[in-house]
């Protein structure tokens, strides 16, 4: 039997006290505190009072790099990964150049490899087609060969159900999800406020719902035509959530996602005008929130992401029409749902399903389920440390958060990869 070199003592395990045992940056054994361990020189962590988690996955964010590193670099965007506990990040292919090619998919790996050698890990998803530009394909087997994991035309629309449906077919051939942001572009694409009674008041253009639900629909049937999957992303309101329900009781391949700031904030947080609520699809209605929040529940939306769009203060500093949708999301997603565990709308067990089993279940990525010989990629969360979001606790260069200024219950404490504290 390998001997230990990393004991990480009483830490909270699905409301136990434990002692998770590590050698060689594997899971050697979790079990209850208070069982004889042989140390035999393992370094000894006293994690008292601290959640243990496997860590996270985030299967959609941008990290900007290349062409916008005034935003983000893959440096910094790793380092708000770390600190807000994922051990692996999805970095979407809006970059400049677009990640539409291997150069660009090497040159992320290459940067992900040289800021932090020992992880986060950054998974790149490649674009679906040339530019973005919804005309022609990307070599996709060339993508996968580079390392991309998922397809995508992020947050550009494909609005030919033909095109989508060949991308779809070509990525399937080489083991790709494609993930769909599902949006109408002739229904007020990107204006970031939701249609009713907020932007009303605002005598701002709103986007309705339908605008996503339509398209959700075209996936869902799509899917079930071609028997491929295709995965909904950053799914915000009832319609969508109430078809994805029916689809999946059909056996249609589809997978969805929502986001931390679809389960806290409403319309209403845009009143005034307000940019750091500006995000695309926007924030929606109370309603929208509880059917989100029951449909993460029930496994309905399979995982969460944070979407991460940082922004410079400037894209941000103007009138709302001119600003940029986007909400910087990586330091912060973890410590918002583990509010909502607290207000008892979410239960452990969700986060652990959304952020980490699910999504490297529907991506074919390694996981920790503290089994032994999962890798020891897991962290230690203090509930019961407040702290307040400000610029100088955000290690994201995006600042730009609905949350700036108030104070969030818990925080990562630490987070171990392959056995190795990372932070």
């Amino acid at each position: 039997m390998s001997k230990p070199n990393l004991v990480i003592r009483n830490a909270l395990w699905r409301g136990e006290k434990t002692a998770l045992i590590v050698s060689k940056g594997k899971v050697l054994e979790l079990k209850p505190a208070g069982e004889a361990i042989e140390l035999d020189g393992a370094e000894v962590v006293d994690a008292e009072g601290l959640l243990l988690l496997p860590s996270l996955t985030d299967a959609h964010a941008h990290l900007r790099e290349p062409g916008h590193e005034y935003k983000e670099d893959i440096a910094s965007g790793l380092k708000a990964a770390a600190f807000g506990g994922f051990g692996q990040v999805m970095a979407m292919a809006n970059t400049n150049p677009v990640n539409d090619n291997a150069t660009v998919t090497e040159l992320m790996l290459a940067q992900a490899k040289a800021s932090w050698p020992k992880g986060p890990r950054l998974l790149p998803v490649g674009a679906l087609s040339k530019g973005l530009e919804c005309r022609e394909l990307t070599p996709m087997a060339e993508l996968a060969k580079a390392g991309c994991v998922a397809i995508s035309n992020d947050g550009m629309p494909v609005q030919s159900a033909e095109f989508f449906r060949r991308a779809v077919e070509y990525a399937s051939d080489f083991g790709l999800k494609v993930i769909d942001h599902c949006e109408d572009p002739s229904m007020g694409l990107g204006l970031g406020v939701n249609e009713g009674r907020v932007s009303s008041l605002l005598g701002l253009k709103g986007q309705p719902t339908v605008a996503e639900s339509l398209h959700v629909a075209r996936d869902i049937l799509l899917a079930a035509y071609l028997d491929l999957p295709i995965h909904l992303a950053h799914i915000s309101c009832r319609e969508s959530v109430e078809l994805i329900h029916a689809a999946k009781a059909k056996g249609v391949p589809v997978t969805a996602e929502t986001c931390p700031h679809y389960l806290v904030f409403t319309e209403q947080d845009v009143d005034g005008y307000n940019t750091a609520a500006k995000v695309n699809p926007p924030l929606r209605t109370p309603d929208d929130v509880l059917a989100l929040r029951q449909g993460l529940r029930e496994g309905v939306i399979d995982i969460l992401v944070t979407d991460h769009a940082p922004h410079a203060d400037f894209e941000k500093e103007v009138p709302f029409a001119g600003a940029l949708c986007g909400i910087s999301g990586l330091d912060t997603g973890l410590s918002l749902c583990m509010k909502l565990v607290q207000e008892n709308a979410l239960d452990l067990g969700d986060v652990i399903r959304a952020w980490g089993t699910r999504p490297c279940e529907i991506y074919k990525l390694k996981n920790n389920a503290f089994a032994p010989g999962d890798p020891a990629n897991f962290l230690l969360f203090d509930q019961n440390t407040p702290w307040e979001v400000t610029p100088d606790t955000l290690h994201s260069k995006g600042k730009n958060t609905p949350l700036m200024g108030t104070t969030l219950p818990g925080r990562l404490k630490a987070l171990f990869l392959k056995g190795k504290r990372i932070v």
